[in-house]
């Protein structure tokens, strides 16, 4: 690690996990480069924050802590979208987000009075205004972007232009946006936090988010790699209609750690169930992952169906299950015992896709989420749920041919809460694990892991761009 820091540069997370994990990541990387770093957080965030980084980070890394407001509508000490208790309080959280902006304009001037001008503020999508106010300092202000360089493509577009989201409520396929052939065509489904543009939620991030900070960022960082996207990232930096806006690509951040001889060990809580997955190694029996994220709500009748289904397939499970209401069906834990196993808590994800004995993902498709099973080499049974998941699910399957997509039509569902019935679920397990389809997508999932693993190696094309991207900004 080099611990001669010649600059300084703040990184501002939005208050979620999938949001906040990859910048930690990103903050560990500009440290191993040389760049000291201050992440902008609120007190209870700031706890497990600290959490992540070793003490062999106490000199590069440190967090500058800002009071999150008390307003209505949220729970009391809420200060992370994982402790909102329902979908009405998300407006109240990201307008409270809002409120942060004045003490963030005050620690700004107070870093300049003292002589301290950073290099540059890196700040999440959904806090676009802090872009603007890191500007108007003149300080560069880089947009993370947390999501694909396609799909943050096709929701931009569609997002700051509405005749494109009147045609897909038309019912018409779109194949063409600005500057992009689609890949594949797109549906009103593709979309669900766009099907209704006039939402106060929608209008809050066209104006301060991802939108607000369209005219003033200086560039936008992605959480990818060109051997995965690089056809893509010109459609994207036309997309802020500015020629000096750059696109810089240098994911996976996840695996930089592995690169430094001083990396973390795997989490403790990982030893409770790594003994289970070598069990299965030793049967050379493949084990599929199965696991929604921290932010996606299931019914308790969607999970039945999915016991059921992980049931009639047949293969080794691991299943991380949310939910603290629902209660496993009678007489399922005795027909699974041995090859399924159940986890409550909290995992290291990242850990359990490492294992040689997981061969597959059922996954929400979360950007995230794919990033580390792709890095993995771990091919994806695709279920998106939510926002730009569809868009990550049609990449996986109709474009990098590492997923493959379940049939809701092998069930026929009447609960209005059930996707995916018991043998729609157990078919795509199925054949995931087990047929020709499934073989394909492994091998070229493995195929990607190779090349992203490269990529952030010291002459790797995200590596470069990492590299180039903090010369510019020094200079």
């Amino acid at each position: 690690m080099n611990t001669q820091c010649r600059s300084h540069a703040i990184i501002f997370p939005f208050m979620a996990q999938g949001h906040t994990i990859p910048l930690l990541d990103l903050a560990k990387v500009m440290s191993f480069r040389g760049v000291k770093v201050t992440i902008i957080t609120t007190p209870s965030n700031a706890k497990e924050i600290s959490a992540h980084f070793g003490p062999g980070f106490s000199s590069t890394i440190s967090t500058h802590v800002i009071e999150f407001p008390v307003v209505d509508g949220l729970p009391l000490g809420c200060e992370n979208t994982k402790e909102l208790t329902s979908d009405d309080q998300r407006l109240p959280f990201l307008r409270a987000t809002l409120m942060l902006k004045q003490p963030f304009e005050s620690y700004l001037r107070d870093l300049l009075e003292r002589g301290d001008r950073p290099i540059c503020a890196i700040c999440d999508y959904f806090v676009g205004w802090a872009i603007t106010v890191s500007a108007s300092f003149n300080i560069p202000g880089i947009l993370f972007n947390g999501m694909g360089v396609l799909s943050s493509k096709i929701g931009r577009t569609v997002l700051l232009n509405d005749e494109y989201m009147r045609t897909l409520m038309n019912g018409e396929k779109l194949e063409t946006l600005s500057g992009l052939v689609c890949p594949f065509p797109l549906i009103l489904d593709d979309f669900p936090l766009f099907k209704n543009m006039n939402t106060p939620s929608m209008k809050f991030f066209k104006e301060n988010g991802d939108g607000g900070a369209n005219r003033t960022c200086w560039g936008v960082l992605c959480n990818s790699f060109e051997e995965l996207e690089g056809d893509f990232i010109s459609a994207l930096e036309d997309s802020y209609g500015r020629s000096s806006v750059k696109v810089w690509c240098v994911g996976p951040l996840l695996l930089y750690d592995d690169q430094e001889e001083n990396k973390t060990s795997l989490n403790d809580q990982f030893n409770l169930y790594q003994s289970w997955l070598d069990e299965q190694h030793e049967r050379k029996d493949g084990v599929i992952y199965v696991s929604f994220g921290t932010q996606s709500q299931i019914s308790n009748p969607q999970m039945d169906e999915i016991a059921l289904g992980l049931d009639l397939a047949g293969h080794p499970f691991i299943w991380v299950v949310r939910s603290s209401s629902w209660t496993r069906p009678e007489g399922w834990e005795e027909r699974v015992k041995g090859r399924g196993l159940v986890i409550r808590e909290w995992v290291d994800q990242r850990s359990i896709l490492a294992h040689p004995a997981i061969e597959g993902f059922l996954s929400h498709c979360g950007w995230n989420s794919v990033l580390e099973s792709l890095s993995m080499g771990v091919p994806i049974l695709t279920w998106p749920i939510g926002a730009e998941q569809p868009l990550n699910a049609k990449l996986l399957v109709h474009v990098l041919n590492v997923g493959l997509a379940m049939d809701p039509k092998l069930d026929e569902v009447r609960e209005e809460s059930v996707r995916y019935g018991c043998n729609a679920i157990s078919s795509g397990v199925k054949e995931l694990m087990g047929e020709e389809s499934g073989r394909l997508a492994r091998k070229r999932a493995k195929e990607i892991g190779l090349m992203a693993r490269t990529a952030v190696m010291e002459d790797g094309s995200s590596s470069k761009k990492l590299d180039q991207m903090i010369k510019s900004l020094q200079q």
